[in-house]
């Protein structure tokens, strides 16, 4: 299951209290204060992973505590400090408080950490205490609390470009030609539910990572259909590919549609380097229906079949150098 929300609680380790204790023995009378320091609590650290794509690979919980700092000894003993509890969350994910919203961190690098509750600080000792005007200190200090807090967490995929276009385009079919991902390929609107990312390898250039989008509808960027839950993921993405039915209704009436939410959406999407993908050329003479694409849409438009394979590697190409 494909799972990009995820609300947790997270508590941080109390820190052990401070010791207090006094040296007895024979041949020290004057041993004096000997009360260790209490050990540090453990934090709650987030680590991102990239063998994890959704926090539906998280363990299945809600909360998380980090274990607690152990109490001073006497013979000046410090307790054991508490191990950090980290949390592995894919790459991609964004950290907010719940209450307010407030974004506090943005993992988008593999390997990257964040403490989201500090562990308490361990109490003194009375041997911390000892100085020339008190020699036999009884004054220690306790462990601090560890921090809780509610964070929700978002995940928006990371790819180099994004397969947008109306239901039933083909930009499953595409993305199975392209790569080794294998989505979900039927002939009804809405086949795609879930993101799909993919390896594409480009003849001279770097391969790059290409993300099957859900079918957008009119109204998306208002929550009609599956876009406005997904839209985010496009956020991401450094270029759009619009996926294209030569042989809809109006092909060019789709791709205004789509660019008419993105442009609603924001953030920036409708500016995105893009290559328009007229899927579908196998199915007759895709001539004049060309011809009617080129004059509405400003872009570079590739001619392709998802099908049979034509055009797609100059589709891999034209994305290769908008990227």
């Amino acid at each position: 299951m494909f799972k990009d929300e995820h609300t947790i609680c997270v508590r941080s380790g109390k820190g052990g209290d401070g010791c207090v204790a006094f040296r007895r023995e024979k041949f020290a009378p004057r041993g004096g204060p000997w009360g260790g320091n209490g050990g540090h609590g453990g934090s709650v650290i987030l680590r991102t992973c990239n063998q994890l794509a959704t926090f539906s690979d998280m363990p299945d919980q809600i909360q998380f505590r980090a274990g607690n700092g152990q109490p001073g000894e006497g013979a000046n003993k410090t307790g054991s400090t508490a191990d950090d509890l980290t949390l592995l969350v894919p790459v991609g994910t964004l950290v907010y408080r719940r209450e307010g919203g407030e974004l506090l961190c943005d993992l988008d690098t593999d390997g990257l950490t964040f403490e989201v509750a500090s562990g308490g600080k361990g109490g003194l000792g009375n041997s911390a205490f000892k100085n020339a005007m008190n020699q036999t200190p009884r004054e220690f200090t306790k462990g601090t609390d560890g921090a809780e807090h509610w964070l929700r967490l978002e995940l928006k995929l990371l790819a180099d470009a994004g397969l947008v276009g109306l239901p039933n385009a083909g930009k499953s079919t595409l993305l199975s030609r392209l790569s080794r991902a294998r989505p979900k390929v039927a002939n009804y609107p809405f086949t795609t539910v879930t993101p799909f990312l993919g390896i594409v390898a480009a003849e001279g250039f770097k391969s790059f990572t290409l993300a099957d989008l859900p079918g957008l509808i009119e109204g998306a960027s208002e929550g009609h259909g599956l876009g406005h839950q997904f839209l985010r993921h496009v956020e991401r993405t450094r270029v759009l590919v619009h996926v294209v039915d030569l042989y809809s209704d109006d092909p060019a009436g789709d791709y205004r549609t789509i660019r008419e939410e993105l442009e609603q959406y924001g953030h920036g999407l409708a500016d995105r380097p893009e290559v328009v993908a007229a899927n579908k050329i196998d199915l007759g003479d895709p001539s004049e229906a060309l011809s009617q694409l080129r004059q509405a849409v400003d872009t570079e438009i590739v001619p392709i079949s998802g099908v049979s394979g034509r055009g797609l590697s100059k589709l891999v190409t034209a994305i290769a150098k908008r990227l």
